[in-house]
């Protein structure tokens, strides 16, 4: 969900990173991290309308409420790209929050220009503090 402050504001840090760096850190920047196991697609190659598999940390995890239907909607970062995982009826899930590594699986769609997957399966795989704790 970027606004056009927030995509203004991206800019300028490239730009910035570019005079700090050279052009060859932004490129390098702007290039999907290659996930360790087979079967996993870096966020930015997750096309509309195609099944995949993601992995990344948990950034952002919202409830929002949607005409008497609890929401739970967060944002999943693979270190290039984001998406949304969205769970329709569902408040909370157990062993994800802010800063869970997740592996989920589900079909692709653009929700308000979001990349976004719905009740994708999952798997908790860590959290920020270690695997499993």
């Amino acid at each position: 969900m970027t606004s056009p402050a927030g995509s203004r504001l991206r800019r300028f840090g490239l730009r910035r990173r570019r005079d700090e760096t050279g052009p060859e850190r932004v490129e390098a920047d702007r290039e999907p991290a290659e996930p360790a196991e087979p079967g996993v697609v870096p966020i930015a190659r997750a096309r509309p309308r195609q099944r995949v598999t993601v992995e990344g940390e948990v950034r952002i995890i919202a409830l929002r409420p949607h005409a008497d239907v609890p929401t739970l909607d967060l944002e999943l970062w693979d270190g290039a790209d984001a998406l949304h995982l969205v769970w329709l009826g569902r408040r909370s899930i157990p062993g994800i929050s802010a800063g869970a590594h997740l592996r989920a699986t589900g079909r692709v769609t653009v929700q308000r220009g979001t990349r976004t997957i719905f009740n994708p399966a999952y798997e908790v795989i860590g959290t920020s503090r270690g695997p499993h704790g």
